[in-house]
């Protein structure tokens, strides 16, 4: 197959397709006459910005399903290609930095759409007066997080902007992966059934940037959880072919991962609170900042939706691996309500989790 031949979907793809395509029938609107921090939070107002504008202006099959890679045929296989930014504040946070944020960021993308990541772009854009030492920690940190996810950055770019013009260093990326199996992921595949997994304690990486700012007297002994989950990954898959998607949390938390999944399958999604796991220190620093955890960016922790049947298969797969020790089946998809997220609280009630419309923990990633 050329690389310039169109390539049709399959039925089973189509039919994805168009349910994402009923799903968001009603177009979207921004209403705000200027962009806000909220736009990029990973909530409502980045759904509305993406749908309204960037869905409206470039639409295609490829783009339309809104994963976390695009999946491209290409001479007779698959590969698949992502694309991320990164404006984290502080640069340099316990456990990592803007650096090896950016590598293992890029790579999960690739690794939760089900390939292999292969190779990474960098492109840096640096403020006049930044410190060559701190950029070369920046970029020690990137190659040892490529070495250690077995990527190579294969090209990249500069730009250096006047002073007072951007926030020391910005860093976006692209990632190329391959597939090494016949399997379509996505979050429009969930059905009723199916278990919702999540590989561990969730929210560090957000509140340990949060605190890393110092904004706040809060003291946690807490270190971002940033890492690459490719090799996680590669033993869910390898274990059972139940897995029907896969996302990593970062914006948003895994709340806004389980409202996509409730909105582009067009199902519900219930979960137990008491099944989520939540560390210590993350639980008390939220409930200080009076944020859920739900919401809290992770970068080193996936959301897997499995068949049902394949639960206890998955989860012993996930726990196999130093990542996934702690992962945990949180919840279940159901067909009622369509749409919606209900959290089973711990006290007994139950709650609908929606989409927030901004971030409490702006710029975590």
């Amino acid at each position: 197959m050329s690389a310039n031949q169109t390539v049709q979907p399959s039925e089973r793809e189509q039919q994805v397709l168009d349910r994402i395509e009923k799903a968001r029938r009603r177009r979207a609107k921004v209403r705000e006459e200027r962009i806000t921090l909220a736009h990029g939070s990973g909530g409502k107002a980045t759904q509305t910005l993406i749908d309204a504008i960037f869905l409206e202006a470039f639409r295609n099959p490829l783009l339309e399903p809104l994963e976390d890679a695009a999946v491209l045929a290409v001479g007779g296989g698959r590969l698949a290609l992502t694309t991320d930014s990164f404006v984290v504040s502080p640069l340099f946070f316990p456990g990592g930095n803007i650096g090896d944020l950016a590598v293992n960021g890029t790579v999960n993308d690739l690794a939760v759409s089900g390939a292999r990541p292969l190779y990474l772009t960098a492109g840096f854009i640096l403020e006049e007066g930044f410190p060559v030492a701190d950029l070369m920690t920046i970029v020690d940190s990137m190659r040892a997080a490529a070495d250690a996810a077995g990527v190579s950055i294969a090209t990249g770019d500069t730009k250096v902007v006047q002073r007072g013009k951007a926030d020391g260093c910005y860093l976006n990326t692209a990632g190329v992966g391959v597939f090494e199996h016949e399997r379509q992921l996505g979050v429009a595949t969930a059905r009723p059934g199916d278990a919702v997994l999540v590989s561990g304690p969730i929210g560090e990486h957000g509140v340990t940037v949060m605190l890393a700012r110092g904004e706040l007297d809060i003291e946690a002994d807490l270190v971002s959880d940033t890492a690459p989950v490719h090799g996680l990954v590669a033993g869910l898959l390898a274990a059972t072919s139940g897995v029907r998607a896969m996302r990593d949390a970062t914006r948003g938390g895994v709340a806004t991962i389980l409202n996509e999944v409730a909105k582009a399958a067009n199902v519900a999604v219930v979960v137990d609170e008491e099944r989520i796991p939540v560390g210590t220190e993350v639980r008390g620093a939220s409930e200080l900042l009076g944020i859920d955890p739900l919401y809290v960016a992770c970068e080193g922790r996936i959301v897997a939706i499995v068949d049902g049947a394949e639960a206890q298969t998955a989860l012993a797969a996930l726990r196999r691996h130093p990542l996934g020790a702690q992962a945990a089946v949180i919840g279940r998809i159901k067909a009622d309500p369509p749409g919606l997220v209900l959290l089973n609280t711990v006290f007994g009630g139950t709650r609908i989790c929606d989409l927030l419309v901004g971030d409490p923990l702006p710029r975590i990633c």
